[in-house]
């Protein structure tokens, strides 16, 4: 490896204790954590998305945590600009930055960046909107399912905009969203560590069980309530959000909500491990610290 900056990435599946990890290796390089979280960019969403704790964001300098509004979503290209320009100044104080999160496309986005895809057809855009209303996000499910069945298996299917997105570049380009997304990837200007974290289905199950529940206790349905008005945007349509929607409009109980959260949130990590499967990442149990620590000093320039 040529003696460059250093970016670490910390990827795994929701809960399996990332963030944890990369407070301990920031603290260690005397550095700080870039958030890779699609749902934590949000400053109106806070429990429903597992923020870190207000210890680990005193212990830590973090950005993209609040950053964001929900009124004006960051998608993947975005976050790409704005994170690398974060990355890049933060390398001019640190040889180390530290990445952490479980939204593939963004971590991607970030050290690949993306290739230029087919523009949307404002009349097919307008079929799939009518298709959304008339049949729900099933009927999106299902044609993405149909025509790019590699790109439904790791893409987020609770969420109605990547679902179009990708319909919109089949439909524009003949050829599948996962095809055109799988060139050759940009050579980043600095050295790039994978680190996947993962543990036992059953103690990921654990983990996401005891994870809701305490959301629950801390406040997760108030929060919901306070942003009851703004449920039909982007950001909100999300595992957590969308269940306790339901349970507001009297569609299901709340037991119901809270069984279906536990439901898609494994579903979620499920797709998570499917994109990340792709990625050349070296798998830790993340308690695993000495291991995870001697990997990153056999590779890296300080």
């Amino acid at each position: 490896m040529k003696a460059r900056k250093n970016l670490i990435i910390i990827a795994g599946p929701t809960g399996v204790g990332k963030t944890a990890l990369a407070v301990r290796l920031a603290q260690e390089f005397h550095t700080e954590i870039i958030s890779a979280d699609s749902r934590q960019f949000y400053r109106e969403m806070k429990i429903g998305v597992a923020r870190p704790s207000d210890y680990e964001l005193r212990a830590v300098p973090h950005h993209f945590i609040g950053s964001h509004s929900i009124l004006y979503p960051l998608n993947a290209g975005d976050f790409s600009i704005e994170a690398l320009a974060k990355t890049n100044l933060l390398f001019e104080e640190n040889n180390v930055v530290i990445v952490c999160g479980g939204s593939g496309l963004f971590i991607q986005g970030l050290v690949e960046g993306f290739d230029d895809l087919p523009g949307a057809d404002d009349e097919y855009r307008a079929l799939l909107a009518t298709i959304l209303q008339s049949q729900g996000i099933e009927g999106l499910q299902k044609m993405v399912m149909q025509k790019d069945p590699e790109y439904y298996e790791y893409v987020d299917i609770q969420n109605p905009r990547r679902l179009m997105r990708a319909l919109e570049v089949i439909n524009s380009s003949g050829r599948k969203y996962s095809e055109l997304r799988s060139k050759k990837m940009i050579e980043p200007p600095f050295n790039v560590l994978w680190i996947g974290l993962r543990l036992s289905r059953s103690e990921l199950i654990d983990r996401i069980n005891w994870r809701t529940d305490r959301m629950m206790e801390i406040g997760l349905l108030k929060e919901v309530e306070s942003l009851y008005e703004f449920k039909k945007l982007d950001p909100l349509k999300t595992v957590g959000y969308t269940e306790l929607f339901n349970y507001l409009d009297e569609i299901i109980s709340l037991p119901e909500a809270i069984d279906q959260m536990k439901i898609h949130t494994r579903q979620y990590a499920k797709r998570q491990m499917t994109w990340f499967s792709r990625k050349n990442l070296l798998w830790y149990h993340p308690e695993n610290i000495e291991a995870v620590r001697q990997y990153i000093y056999s590779l890296i320039h300080l």
